[in-house]
């Protein structure tokens, strides 16, 4: 069983994660989230890329 994503950079869930949040597409910086893959995201890039955001359980 997997457990929570974590983010790429500092190997942290989204609420324990300090490093800079931009999208790892566009490089934008507005309601950026964590995906299922560790890296950010915004939502349209999220939408075209059809990435899924990170479990927030973790």
């Amino acid at each position: 069983m997997r457990g929570p994503v974590q983010c790429m950079i500092c190997d942290k869930p989204e609420r324990d994660c300090k490093c800079d949040k931009y999208c790892s597409i566009c490089k934008g910086m507005s309601n950026i989230r964590l995906c299922e893959d560790g890296l950010y995201y915004c939502p349209e890039c999220r939408e075209a890329c059809d990435v899924r955001l990170a479990n927030n359980n973790g």
